[in-house]
């Protein structure tokens, strides 16, 4: 074993690496050993887990392990600095990567992945979140840091200087180890493609399958996946023609006015009316769950009650997680796909439908009003080329002079919005208007001023209080509204982007994309409630056919108030990469590079596997492929 002494480095650095993995998955399971057990063979996420972590550590270790077999010794001990630093700096991303791991778990119900390279690039608000909110954790992770700081720096030497070797006895092991490298870079020689992340789906419930990962592995795949936004060939092929004929079967709309926009139609109001204004408020994170009246937690008495006043939507779900799917469907009822958000991919910043640019066109004022900055998501690139003529946010409020109620770490909160809106509706006089107003309070660390509500719990900056608030500041809006001339005039919207943390045993948990919404209008009777599977997507269809205007639409959502009786339910909902395409009972559920699964929704929170339908699983597929080819032929337009 005395020849082999040059493989020393390499050895600690899959030593120490797996230990570090190891450790964290080990605590990871005992925290969450509640949940893990109860799934079938949760022993397999061990295995799986060293699987990847080898296959992190072989992809990392390529280079020096070339370095100390090919190099001689008198250049080898040249650059030994250069090999101590490279497996040092591996491992510290390894171990800053696990210290992230639990509160982003406790947040998202998964591992790291996009949602983290995401967040880095607003520093402002995400280091001001985790000040307030995980204080705790980052005082541990900075002890943790420096003490591993420390040992890197003074024993790191002692495990990662090449060691001396018989440069004939390298060059004979060389083709064995690299050999080995690669096996494990690749994890399989049996399989057609290397394994990836869809390997270690062994389970229904989806953040088990992902302790199976690790955090520097699942990151780095959502860096490395951004490359090929838009690619949907993962799930499947299928002819565009056939797409999009699969598209329409699930629209309510016969006539179609363009070929080179398969969903392009004519919108025209029902019967002579006036134009309505329409203002959209969007709620951050507000789930049903929370909602009184929707049979959750007795936190929306101010929604509770204007819901008697206009058309409540009961069964009515989100399409994905975060506040851009949210934003992406009020405002452009697009088809959602497994990609990034049209808010922030380039080829939608200009050119893109949105319902601003269709009010526009008719010459309303169109507006965003936001108590944050209107850069965050790339809300305002996306809004400032697509109709919106009037971006309102943070910068206006400090501008404005006036004394406003709160700001915090996300912006102004929802009733200096509720305010600032109000004011600017009633400056605009008879002019039309479309607005998207955003609420900005009801997300972590859960800021609110003081002496607005009854706290339901303690302490004060919870969840359930700031949903409380938030609900508050929907009543203060229509309070003011109600005492304004433009309120006989106006369609509203109340409806959320997303729920909380969504999280759940299922490969998508549905309870969770249970949202609710609230259209009060005009041509709207009191007390009126649609009780039918639908979709965030069709609530700007169903819109824009209320609001008296006549204009084109490529929008596939449907108008809900006038669905044929008879017509199945139909819903999508996102969860990272996994699709889900829901009609009625029965659910189709996609992941990457995997066949498709069926199953039965016996209840929001309890699915049962079902033989597939081929049928319906072909439909699905048929949205994902539909909107990928919208977005890269740039077809989602009225023009």
């Amino acid at each position: 074993m005395k020849n082999l002494r040059f493989l020393k480095p390499i050895i600690s650095y899959f030593s120490v690496g797996l230990t570090i993995t190891t450790l964290s998955r080990i605590l990871l399971f005992l925290i969450f050993k509640e949940r893990v057990v109860e799934n079938e063979n949760f022993s397999q996420l061990f295995v799986i887990g060293l699987r990847f972590d080898i296959i992190l550590l072989s992809y990392t270790a390529f280079i020096p392990t070339l370095l100390i077999l090919l190099l001689p010794e008198t250049i080898l001990q040249k650059i030994k600095k250069f090999i101590n630093l490279y497996f040092l700096f591996f491992l510290f991303l390894f171990f800053l990567m696990e210290l992230a791991t639990l509160d982003f778990i406790k947040q998202y119900d998964t591992r790291p992945n996009r949602l983290f390279l995401d967040y880095l690039i607003y520093p402002k608000e995400v280091i001001g979140t985790l000040l307030k909110s995980y204080l705790p954790s980052l005082i541990i992770s900075a002890i943790l840091i420096n003490s591993t700081l420390y040992f890197a720096i003074n024993y790191g030497k002692k495990l990662f200087y090449p060691v001396a070797g018989n440069y004939k006895t390298k060059i004979i092991w060389f083709p064995v180890i690299t050999f080995l490298l690669f096996f494990g870079a690749r994890g399989s020689l049996t399989s057609k493609r290397p394994i990836n992340a869809s390997n270690a789906i062994f389970c229904s419930d989806q953040m088990t399958n992902s302790l199976g990962l690790n955090s520097l592995y699942t990151v780095a795949f959502a860096a490395y996946s951004i490359k090929s936004e838009g690619d949907v060939k993962k799930y499947g092929k299928m002819d565009e023609l056939e797409a999009y004929s699969r598209v329409k079967k699930y629209m309510d709309i016969s006539e179609f006015t363009s070929i080179g926009n398969p969903f392009l139609h004519t919108v025209t109001p029902d019967t002579l009316q006036p134009k309505y204004n329409v203002v959209v408020f969007l709620q951050e994170s507000l789930g049903a769950e929370y909602v009184g009246c929707l049979n959750g937690l007795p936190l929306t008495p101010e929604f509770d009650k204007l819901s008697k006043e206009g058309l409540l939507f009961t069964k009515l779900y989100c399409t994905g997680t975060r506040s851009v799917r949210g934003i992406e469907q009020v405002t452009s009822g697009f088809l959602p796909n497994p990609s990034e958000s049209v808010v922030k991919l380039s080829g939608s910043q200009q050119g893109f439908f949105t319902l601003a640019e269709a009010f526009g066109k008719q010459n309303y004022d169109t507006s965003f009003i936001y108590g944050g900055m209107a850069n965050f998501d790339n809300m305002a690139s996306f809004f400032n080329g697509n109709g919106f003529k009037n971006i309102i946010d943070e910068t206006d409020f400090d501008a404005d002079g006036k004394k406003y109620a709160m700001k915090g770490t996300w912006g102004y909160c929802d009733e200096d919005l509720a305010i600032k809106a109000n004011d600017y509706f009633k400056s605009l006089g008879s002019k039309p208007f479309f607005s998207l107003m955003f609420s900005t309070s009801n997300h972590e660390p859960f800021e609110f001023p003081d002496g607005r509500i009854k706290l339901h719990e303690k302490p004060k900056n919870t969840v359930n209080n700031a949903m409380k608030y938030a609900d508050f500041s929907i009543g203060k809006f229509f309070e003011l509204a109600k005492k304004e001339t433009y309120f006989k005039n106006t369609i509203f919207v109340v409806i959320a982007d997303h729920n909380t943390r969504t999280y759940g045993k299922s490969l998508v948990p549905i309870n969770k994309f249970h949202i609710p919404a609230l259209i009060i209008a005009p041509n709207i009777k009191k007390g009126t409630i649609h009780d039918q599977l639908a979709s965030q997507m069709d609530i700007p269809s169903t819109v824009l056919a209320l609001s008296g205007i006549t204009t084109k639409s490529p929008m596939p959502g449907r108008n809900l108030i006038k669905l044929p009786k008879g017509t199945k339910g139909r819903s999508i909902m996102l969860f990272h990469e996994t699709y889900a395409f829901r009609v009625e009972n029965d659910v189709i559920i996609m992941n990457p590079n995997t066949k498709p699964l069926q199953f039965k929704v016996k209840s929001d929170t309890e699915l049962i596997p079902a033989p597939l339908n081929e049928e319906l699983a072909k439909d699905a597929l048929a949205h994902i492929v539909a909107s990928s080819n919208l977005y890269k032929k740039r077809a989602y337009k009225i023009e």
